[in-house]
């Protein structure tokens, strides 16, 4: 089996390495192709303004210019085009990817093109506790649960253009509860905090940060499961029709 490892941290990411120690227990045919630069926060998004570049470090060991869907374009469409991967792996991402954070995430987004293209595609991120832990974020849980969560879905027969986020909790490993298939959460809106500040030439600035926000998870989502100790494991498509309210819109225009 030959697996693609990408993520949204960049190349030199600690996560990048607990991922690739991940594969090594499926395969000895591990290919990393990520971003040379931390693009948290990027979305589906394609670079379309200017050229991408691409370095080699070894072999199989590469660095793209761009996002997380431009290294996975330039993975499958240019450097393993010859022979696409069988499973891209996206993380561990230094952070959680929960609720509607998929919709922001690079991780997950990178799985989404892989999915697109055919392939089996799961990202994985680690829950921490405390914001500006930087590299210091602790990969213990995704280290010893990664294996064992991965393993049932290597042969599952996902449906097309489906992919898998998994989220390891912020415990001790020995204190992870098990693993928990659960549907994707969604949290009120106002998470997003606004830093503001003034340069040393008086000229105003700003930083988008995520706060910590009080919410009472719904049943069965990744929000109540990570928060209770479990390794939540939801599958995600890219069909974004609301099939409830076709009918009904249809009407409208009648």
């Amino acid at each position: 089996m030959r697996i693609l490892i990408t993520n949204d941290d960049g190349y030199h990411a600690p996560g990048l390495k607990v991922a690739e120690r991940i594969a090594a227990a499926f395969s000895d045919d591990v290919w990393v192709v990520a971003p040379a630069d931390e693009q948290s926060g990027a979305g589906h998004s394609l670079t379309l303004t200017r050229p991408l570049r691409i370095r080699r470090f070894a072999e199989k060991r590469f660095a793209v210019s761009g996002t997380p869907t431009d290294a996975v374009m330039m993975a499958v469409a240019k450097i393993m085009k010859d022979s696409p991967p069988d499973l891209i792996l996206s993380g561990v991402n230094r952070g959680a990817n929960l609720a509607e954070d998929v919709t922001y995430s690079g991780t997950v987004s990178a799985a989404m093109e892989g999915a697109l293209a055919g392939i089996r595609s799961i990202a994985m991120s680690q829950v921490y506790d405390r914001e500006g832990m930087g590299d210091a974020v602790p990969f213990s849980v995704a280290e010893a649960w990664g294996e064992r969560v991965l393993r049932p879905l290597i042969d599952a027969p996902l449906a097309p253009r489906t992919l898998v986020n998994i989220n390891f909790p912020a415990v001790p490993a020995d204190r992870v509860r098990g693993v928990r298939v659960v549907g994707q959460g969604l949290r009120d809106y106002g998470r997003l905090r606004i830093v503001s500040n003034v340069d040393p030439r008086g000229y105003e600035y700003h930083w988008f940060a995520l706060g910590q926000m009080p919410h009472d998870p719904v049943v069965d989502t990744d929000l109540e499961a990570v928060g209770e100790g479990f390794v939540s494991v939801t599958p995600l498509h890219l069909d974004l029709t609301h099939q409830a309210s076709l009918a009904m819109l249809g009407k409208a225009y009648r």
